[in-house]
């Protein structure tokens, strides 16, 4: 796959001005199909270690949803992630909670998904999803059980089964409305009434989830102020990851959720039913950091990686670079960039069974505003190439594309008309886009989390600096290890850095 990864060096750019590049870049494509999609399948068959039963109950009528929905969540999400010692240490953390769950007699299947997103779910009958990437956020196991506490108490409540009656209850008004109103805006309003609606029922369920949890904590063991802590860690993530923090989320999908301030404070207080911060429970550190040391973080191999400047895919044997300044934003279908003056590029991949020559495949119609004089036949590191220039609305584009045996690759830079940028970025990435070299794939690792313990005169910026994948390694640093601006460094201590 080109990937599904957010890369964490990404600069913070102006949210309209990388909406605009977004859309002209899209709206210059007639049709676009991934190179990834022909290149590699995850598999999707449930798997048979990370559970804490041998299956889901049979008599649970609830089940047959979710397992139902499994295969696609787990499509989604890039098949599982499969490694023994974290799969038993997210046991480990389940079995605990189950215990004290509102229905102990209820069994659960875990899945951790092979996916660097922060983000856990749960399907009714006992499917719960946990996401790698969260747990690469998290600090010790007391954090992931506050997460799981508040999926298994979706499961609990059933609010799983309800969420499926208010939906369909609206798909069938969405029905009615786009039927009988012949107005576009009336039925669009009508449709975001709905969804609204399904939003507020969603906090509600959220919050209690959130009370559950809390509880499930304390009564297990686990310090009950770490539902606090990670949701602290998780608006923390969210503030570095935003492309434009100051820009309207209000469309974004955790919308639907209750914002970060109320449900710390909620959780705060609950937690409180168990005595003060730092009196009761066990956070799990240590045994927690053994389980996730070695963890993938950031894009799993089939997704191709990003090392500064660079772009290299090991299964598609390519590499580029990107000129200085441009941050690499590795998508599920494409391969974005953007960087300063409002330029930005996309790569992506098609197959190209007919073999037809590169001038045609230019000039049959996926490209809008194509400028059909500029078309010329040219070589790209002794690959055939072809390239032209293409105008649409406000934008100038250099369209250039390459054959590797049944594959077309596909680059397309855009700039603002009459910018000077568009001839020199389209250039560096003329020049260095070539074949990965046997041994070049060979050493091809990717990153993941190393659990280190600080020494003697070890420091933030010491430790920091060996983080690799990003170009803000400080403030990385702290976010996976919910540092503040005021922590500093203990000897002795441990902390997780991102290496390969």
């Amino acid at each position: 796959m080109l990937g599904m990864g957010r890369y964490a060096g990404r600069g913070r750019q102006r949210g309209a001005a990388r909406a605009g590049l977004a859309l002209a870049l899209a709206g210059l494509l007639a049709s676009c199909q991934s190179a990834i999609e022909q290149t590699y399948e995850p598999a999707v068959a449930p798997s048979s270690s990370p559970q804490i039963v041998d299956e889901v109950q049979k008599n649970d009528p609830r089940a047959a949803m979710g397992a139902r929905e499994h295969p696609r969540i787990v499509a989604s999400y890039g098949g599982e992630y499969k490694d023994a010692k974290t799969e038993h240490l997210v046991a480990r953390i389940t079995g605990a909670l189950t215990a004290v769950s509102e229905n102990p007699n209820q069994s659960y299947r875990i899945t951790i998904l092979n996916s660097p997103a922060i983000n856990a779910f749960a399907l009714p009958g006992g499917y719960l999803y946990v996401t790698r990437g969260l747990l690469a956020l998290a600090n010790d196991a007391s954090e992931v059980a506050a997460v799981l506490s508040h999926e298994m108490a979706h499961v609990t409540a059933n609010h799983g089964i309800e969420r499926q009656k208010k939906e369909e209850a609206e798909v069938i008004a969405s029905r009615v409305v786009a039927e009988v109103l012949s107005s576009n805006l009336a039925g669009k309003q009508a449709l975001a009434r709905g969804k609204l609606r399904l939003a507020a029922f969603s906090r509600n369920q959220e919050l209690q989830a959130d009370v559950i949890g809390v509880r499930m904590l304390g009564e297990a063991g686990y310090d009950p102020y770490a539902a606090a802590r990670f949701l602290d860690s998780m608006a923390a993530h969210g503030q570095f990851s935003s492309v434009d923090p100051e820009a309207d989320q209000s469309l974004d999908f955790l919308s639907s959720h209750p914002n970060a301030p109320q449900r710390v404070d909620l959780a705060r207080r609950h937690a409180r039913a168990f005595g003060a911060a730092g009196t009761f429970g066990d956070r799990g550190r240590d045994y927690y950091l053994d389980g996730i040391d070695g963890l993938l973080y950031g894009d799993s191999p089939e997704e191709g990686y990003v090392r500064g400047q660079t772009f290299l895919h090991g299964k598609l044997g390519i590499r580029f670079d990107v000129p200085a300044g441009f941050q690499i934003d590795n998508k599920a279908d494409a391969v974005l960039s953007t960087g300063p003056g409002d330029v930005a590029i996309r790569f992506d991949g098609v197959a190209d069974g007919q073999r037809q020559s590169l001038v045609n495949y230019i000039s049959s119609g996926w490209v809008t505003g194509l400028k059909p004089e500029t078309i010329r036949p040219i070589t790209v590191n002794g690959l055939e190439a072809a390239t032209a220039r293409a105008a649409a609305d406000r934008w100038e584009f250099d369209v250039t594309v390459v054959r590797i045996g049944n594959q077309i690759y596909r680059f397309l830079t855009a700039v603002p008309q009459g910018s000077a940028a568009l001839e020199p970025t389209a250039g560096v990435l003329k020049s260095t886009f070539r074949q990965l070299t046997a041994q070049e794939i060979a050493s091809l690792k990717p990153l993941r989390v190393r659990v280190v313990t600080a020494r003697s005169g070890d420091t933030l910026a010491s430790l920091a600096g060996r983080m690799m994948g990003t170009d803000r390694k400080l403030d990385l640093f702290r976010l996976i290890n919910a540092m503040t601006p005021t922590s500093t460094v203990k000897p002795g201590d441990k902390y997780k850095i991102i290496t390969e």
